[in-house]
């Protein structure tokens, strides 16, 4: 039987059209932690301008993430939005600082981990440096899929098998928008918090670098990513970053508009 995800109450700010929770980076460890402790299925994206415009292109996507238990601002774009658009700062809650500190917490709570996704290397270099690392973690389990589309009796055996583990937490990494898709079809039954944290395993378990400190601040990280892959990702950037500035644009200027005419409007006295 389907358990019912859990919710909470925590504002939610409109970025082009995914509706992301504004809270700060503690306030979500806190609320996933939560969320692992009770075992309850719940699942988390981490939304970037990526997966804001493929939401926007994808009413179906739409739906999946803003479905989400919860919806943070993993790209700098996106929290730099929520200070444009609504004059709120936002903090942005990155999946590659978000997995160190939930695995702080899962040590802290003697919690146990599950990977669904990446390759058999991240998989053995993520799980090595858990053991290091970690040592009140229990490593589950992990399933590496193949990249085809599994049949419905691969799925329901994949399902049993982190159910069997007794995992608090599964890390979900098929990259978007897959990840986003498989969660929200069966994250209802599964009895975990599952985290679509898509290439950031990788980087925590040191088998790729990440953009110096000074790009993340400068919301640049992706030309280092474009660096690193410029066959793979130079079009998808340039086109998913220009579309954003353009989207974004537009609602800054649709709330500017508004803004003026309630001025205007409260502003005029009747003779």
């Amino acid at each position: 039987m389907k358990k019912p995800s859990l919710r909470i109450m925590v504002e939610k700010l409109k970025i082009v059209s995914l509706h992301v929770h504004h809270l700060c980076f503690n306030e979500s460890l806190e609320q996933v932690t939560e969320f692992a402790l009770q075992k309850r299925p719940s699942y988390v994206c981490f939304a970037n301008v990526h997966m804001t415009i493929e939401a926007y292109n994808d009413r179906s996507f739409l739906e999946k993430v803003n479905s989400a238990d919860l919806v943070l601002t993993d790209g700098k774009p996106v929290a730099i939005a929520c200070k444009l658009l609504y004059h709120k700062n936002q903090d942005r809650i990155c999946g590659m600082d978000f997995i160190p500190s939930i695995l702080e917490k899962a040590n802290e709570k003697k919690l146990s981990i599950f990977v669904y996704g990446s390759t058999t290397d991240v998989i053995t270099s993520f799980k090595k440096m858990i053991a290091r690392s970690y040592s009140d973690i229990r490593f589950a389990g992990s399933i590496s899929p193949p990249f085809r589309p599994l049949t419905v009796e691969e799925t329901k055996k994949d399902i049993e098998k982190i159910n069997g583990s007794e995992a608090n937490l599964v890390f979900v990494a098929l990259g978007c928008p897959k990840q986003e898709k498989w969660m929200a079809e069966n994250s209802g039954q599964i009895n975990a918090s599952l985290l679509g944290i898509g290439r950031a395993l990788s980087v925590v378990a040191g088998l790729q670098k990440r953009a110096p400190k000074w790009m993340q601040n400068m919301a640049l990280e992706w030309v280092y990513r474009v660096i690193q892959q410029p066959q793979l990702l130079f079009k998808r950037y340039f086109y998913t970053n220009s579309y954003f500035i353009f989207l974004l644009a537009l609602d800054w200027a649709k709330n500017l508009l508004t803004k003026n005419r309630s001025a205007i409007k409260n502003n005029h006295v009747p003779n």
